[in-house]
C-alpha cells in the first residue's frame, strides 16, 4: 500500500471522471493532465451507455494513430466484460470504400464502437457518437473537426477531449470560444495533475503499481514534484500537466503550423547496450494511405551525432510538389560503423536525388568519405547562423503553405516547437533550439537539410583527391 494522503472511495471512477462520464450533454470538450485515466474513462461511459436496449446509434472513435485506436477498443472490450453487455471483437475492418478502417467492437444489442486511428476522411458519412481522442495532437485537428461534428446531426454525442498544443491551436481556440461566450454550448470540464490528486489519483495509482516501485513511498506533493522534476523544461510541464498551453508567440513553428501537416506512420524501436550505455534506434515509417515512393524522387537530411544528441535522418519523397516525410530515424549512442551502414542504405536507393549532411564537429570525416563514395549527391554542410537562418525559413514557409509533411510524432513537434529565433545588439540572427534528454532540435535540423536538398540547385563536384589537404568550397560550404 502506498502512501498516498487522499483516499478516494472504493469505487471504479474518481470525482472527476464521474463528473465526465454522467454528464449526459450533446457537446462536452474537456482539458486535460496528460495520464490521469480520462481516456480509461471515457470507454467506460461509451460502453455503459452503447449496452443499454434504448441505445440507437453506432459510436465513432477517432485517435491519434493505430496503436491509440486499438488500446482504446481494448478498454472498450474490457469494460463490456465487466458489465456483461455480450459484445464480440471483430478486428480490423474495413469502413468504406477508400479502405479505411477500424477496430469494431460489437455489443449485444448490435451496436458497434469503431475505434479509427487519425484519418479524418473515415470520419466522412458516419451517424452516430463521436469521439475525438487527444484532439489536438491529430495531424488536423481542423479538419477532423469539420467532418465529423456533421455525423451527430441525426443524434448523438460529441465529445472532444486533448492536452494542449500550444495557444494559437486550433484546439486552444475552442476552449477561447467557450470561455468568452460559448456560442457551441459546449459543457467543459478542465482537470490539471493538482486537480487529479486532490481527488484520489495517486492512491488509485498506488493499487496498480508493483511493491517495490518508488512511487509507492511518495504522497501527492512528493509525486507531483517528481513529474515535473522528469519533464523537459517548465513551459512542458505547465503545458502537459497543468492545462497550460505552450506560448505561440515566443517559438519559431507555432502548433498551428504542424496542423494539417502531420502524416501517420508506425514507430519501431531497437534498444540495446553500448559502452555500458543505452542504446536505442527508432525508426517512423510512413503509413498513410495512397502514398506511393516507388518512383517518386528522394531527399534525405542527416542531423549527425554519437553521444549527447541524437542522430536523425529524415528521408522525403516529392509527390505532387509537397515534400513528404516517407521514414524518420533517431539514432541514440550507436557506434559510427552502424550509422554509417544506415546511410548507405538511404544513398544507395536508385531514386534518392540528393541527400544535405551536418558535417559540423565529429560529422567531418563521414562527410568525406561519404562525398568521395557518392560524389555531388550527397552535400555536406556546415552549421553556421548563416546557413541555419537560410534552412529555417523555408521550413516555416512551407509549413504555411502546407508544402511539407512531417511525421505525426509529439518528439516532432516537440522538436520544431524548440527553435527561437533570436536577434543580437549588433543585428546579426541566431536559431537556438534547447538541449534536453530528446536532444538539441535534432529532427527539425534534419528536416532543414532535408528540405534543403530538395530545394538546392545540384551541381557536379569533384571527390576529394587522395592524400590532398581538404578544401570546404569543395564540398558546398
Amino acid at each position: 500500500m502506498g502512501r498516498a494522503k487522499v483516499i478516494p472511495p472504493n469505487t471504479l471512477l474518481l470525482p472527476y471522471q464521474k463528473r465526465w462520464v454522467e454528464d449526459s450533454s450533446r457537446l462536452k470538450l474537456a482539458v486535460k493532465s496528460r495520464q490521469i485515466g480520462w481516456t480509461w474513462a471515457t470507454a467506460y461511459g461509451l460502453v455503459r451507455r452503447k449496452s443499454l436496449k434504448t441505445a440507437a446509434l453506432d459510436a465513432w472513435i477517432s485517435s491519434r494513430d493505430e496503436i491509440q485506436a486499438r488500446l482504446f477498443l481494448e478498454d472498450c472490450k474490457s469494460f463490456a466484460g465487466i458489465l456483461d453487455a455480450g459484445a464480440q471483437d471483430f478486428g480490423e475492418r474495413v469502413i468504406d470504400g477508400k479502405g479505411s478502417s477500424a477496430y469494431v467492437l460489437q455489443m449485444g444489442n448490435g451496436l458497434r464502437i469503431n475505434s479509427m486511428s487519425s484519418n479524418p476522411d473515415a470520419q466522412a458519412g458516419k451517424r452516430g457518437d463521436r469521439v475525438l481522442d487527444e484532439f489536438a495532437l491529430h495531424p488536423d485537428p481542423r479538419k477532423l473537426y469539420a467532418i465529423a461534428y456533421p455525423g451527430i446531426t441525426w443524434g448523438g454525442n460529441f465529445e472532444v477531449f486533448s492536452t494542449p498544443r500550444g495557444s494559437d491551436s486550433f484546439f486552444q481556440k475552442l476552449i477561447e470560444e467557450i470561455r468568452g461566450g460559448n456560442p457551441k454550448k459546449f459543457s467543459f470540464h478542465q482537470i490539471t495533475l493538482e486537480d487529479a490528486l486532490n481527488q484520489g489519483f495517486l492512491a488509485k495509482l498506488q493499487k496498480k503499481l508493483p511493491e517495490g516501485d518508488e512511487r509507492q513511498a511518495m504522497d501527492e506533493a512528493q509525486y507531483f514534484d517528481f513529474i515535473k522534476a522528469g519533464c523537459a523544461d517548465e513551459e512542458t510541464f505547465n503545458q502537459e500537466y497543468m492545462c497550460i498551453p505552450s506560448n505561440d508567440a515566443t517559438a519559431f513553428i507555432t502548433y498551428e503550423m504542424l496542423d494539417g501537416n502531420r502524416v501517420p506512420g508506425r514507430v519501431e524501436t531497437e534498444r540495446g547496450t553500448v559502452d555500458g550505455r543505452p542504446s536505442e534506434i527508432v525508426r517512423w515509417i510512413n503509413v498513410a494511405p495512397g502514398v506511393d515512393v516507388s518512383e517518386a524522387p528522394l531527399y534525405l537530411g542527416v542531423d549527425y551525432a554519437r553521444h549527447q544528441d541524437l542522430t536523425v535522418m529524415w528521408l522525403a519523397a516529392e509527390i505532387a510538389g509537397i515534400l513528404v516525410a516517407v521514414e524518420l530515424l533517431t539514432m541514440k549512442n550507436v557506434p559510427f560503423k552502424r550509422q554509417r551502414a544506415a546511410l548507405d542504405g538511404y544513398m544507395e536507393r536508385r531514386n534518392l536525388v540528393r541527400c544535405c549532411f551536418d558535417m559540423t564537429g565529429i560529422g567531418e570525416e563521414t562527410a568525406e568519405a561519404m562525398r568521395n563514395k557518392y560524389g555531388y549527391r550527397f552535400e555536406p554542410i556546415r552549421f553556421t547562423p548563416a546557413s541555419k537562418e537560410s534552412m529555417a525559413y523555408p521550413v516555416r514557409h512551407d509549413l504555411e503553405d502546407k508544402t511539407l509533411k512531417v511525421p505525426a510524432l509529439a518528439e516532432v513537434d516537440a522538436d520544431f516547437r524548440k527553435i527561437r529565433k533570436e536577434d543580437s545588439a549588433g543585428g546579426h540572427v541566431r536559431f537556438t533550439g534547447e538541449r534536453d534528454a530528446n536532444g538539441h532540435a535534432d529532427r527539425f535540423w534534419a528536416a532543414a537539410l532535408c528540405r534543403e536538398a530538395k530545394g538546392h540547385a545540384v551541381r557536379p563536384m569533384r571527390p576529394f583527391a587522395a592524400g590532398r589537404r581538404r578544401n570546404y568550397e569543395d564540398i558546398g560550404i
